[in-house]
């Protein structure tokens, strides 16, 4: 496995982590649990940030820039 790839499978199971304690925070049955889920919610987010920055200054991962005229296109059509 080559490290494009390796890395690209730890951001998708980061972002998986991610999505698991967003929900366990948000449906937690207790303060407590909810403390543990937000912390290691922020604390995938870092990890995920990171990840993401590595693929960036790699070239791996490159969000394109949209054009102001096709957002201002989609904000009229959705008004």
């Amino acid at each position: 496995m080559d490290d494009r790839t390796m890395m690209d499978n730890l951001l998708t199971v980061t972002k998986n982590a991610c999505d698991l304690m967003m929900h366990g925070s948000i449906e937690s049955p207790t303060p407590d649990v909810h403390i543990a889920f937000s912390k290691t919610l922020n604390d995938s987010l870092s990890l995920q940030s990171q990840i993401y920055a590595h693929m960036a200054e790699k070239g791996w991962y490159s969000v394109p820039q949209v054009e102001q005229q096709k957002v201002q296109q989609l904000r009229q059509q959705f008004k």
